[in-house]
């Protein structure tokens, strides 16, 4: 199993990335809380991984904080929840809130995550609320990165659509986002958490 990649950033995407090491381009699926926070392209990053294995397919999953990966692990280890939906859970709801979410039994908050029904979040909170705690939490703060403002607008419906939304759906929250903030922005970052939490209402 690989549990650690250290190598150049090449290539990156609201879902994956592509890492360089010693010439050999590793694909690695990640969520967007991992995405928030990555370097710009040709600088060195490490990435704590979870390979998931199948008979007809090899995955790498990356993430730049350990509590990424262990809430991630504790995710697919619930029924009905496989790596994909785990990712969507991770990119729709921070970190810290599904701490809180799973400690405090609050099963509501689990189910504002896209693809997440009532049963689903109940499940969680019935196998996760006890293991939960044995998960030290640390909050690394996001690097905003400026870009095109109409690029960052079609990544947030992109990455919306990716989350499970249907694009009109997405276009509508993220129109709200931009009222809400009141500015052109160009942080992705912000928006991206606006429109997401005018979804979870």
């Amino acid at each position: 199993m690989i549990a650690q990649i250290h190598g150049i950033l090449v290539h990156k995407s609201l879902d994956h990335l592509i890492v360089d090491v010693n010439g050999v381009g590793y694909k690695v699926h990640i969520p967007l809380s991992t995405f928030y926070q990555l370097p710009e392209i040709d600088s060195t990053v490490k990435l704590n991984t979870y390979t998931h294995v199948r008979e007809d397919l090899l995955h790498l999953y990356g993430f730049l904080t350990r509590q990424e990966r262990d809430i991630f692990q504790l995710l697919i280890g619930v029924s009905g929840i496989g790596p994909r939906l785990a990712i969507n859970i991770l990119s729709g709801i921070p970190v810290g809130d599904i701490c809180k979410a799973l400690s405090e039994g609050n099963a509501s908050r689990l189910s504002a995550a896209p693809g997440v029904g009532r049963k689903t979040a109940e499940r969680m909170v019935l196998e996760l609320r006890d293991k939960i705690g044995t998960i030290p939490f640390s909050e690394k703060p996001p690097i905003a990165a400026e870009a095109d403002r109409g690029e960052v607008e079609r990544d947030v419906i992109s990455a919306l659509i990716n989350l499970g939304y249907k694009k009109a759906v997405a276009e509508n929250a993220l129109e709200m986002a931009k009222n809400t903030l009141k500015t052109d922005t160009s942080v992705l970052e912000d928006l991206l958490k606006e429109a997401l939490r005018v979804l979870s209402k």
